[in-house]
């Protein structure tokens, strides 16, 4: 390996429509990824999946067939496909547009469909990323236990280094006025 290529890093970013995952990517441009480096920047949404019932079989969720779903016409599922596209291209587009000052890094964007938890975790691997990046979204112990932690979970099952970046708290008082 020449001393270019040991220089390149391939850094995995998990963005969603939250500000955690907005400020993730924001502060791994200014402490990860270097405005002149060649590393290759990965923006990576994942489209969690829908419950469905398929009117033939009345299962639920492909991936998991004891969860209940729901029966929509097809133009129905045409409509919330489209929006669940439409709403990745966004996130996608706010996030490369963060990166519109990077130099000499490639800039890739990934959308996949699943379990974000899973999908995090697969691509990490399957991309070969040095690094995953994510944004916390500081929910309490209660919340966590409930909904479960994707970041947790990435960081428990990844491969690869985890950078879990945590959005800082507004000051007491600075919204007051």
């Amino acid at each position: 390996m020449n001393e270019e290529e040991g220089n390149k890093r391939r850094v995995l970013v998990a963005v969603d429509e939250g500000e955690e995952s907005m400020y993730a990517l924001s502060w791994c441009l200014k402490n990860i990824v270097l405005q002149n480096s060649r590393d290759t920047l990965i923006l990576l949404y994942v489209k969690p999946l829908r419950a469905v019932y398929t009117p033939l079989d009345g299962t639920g969720r492909v991936d998991d067939p004891e969860t209940p779903g729901y029966m929509f016409s097809s133009d129905i599922s045409a409509a919330m496909d489209r929006y669940s596209q439409e709403v990745a291209d966004c996130v996608l587009e706010k996030a490369k547009k963060l990166c519109k000052y990077l130099q000499h890094v490639e800039v890739e964007t990934r959308v996949e469909n699943g379990d974000p938890r899973d999908v995090i975790c697969e691509m990490s691997e399957k991309l070969a990323a040095d690094i995953l990046v994510m944004g916390s979204h500081g929910y309490g112990l209660v919340k966590r236990a409930f909904l479960g932690s994707v970041s947790n979970y990435c960081a428990q099952n990844v491969k690869c280094p985890v950078l879990i970046v945590k959005k800082p708290k507004p000051p007491a008082g600075a919204g007051d006025i």
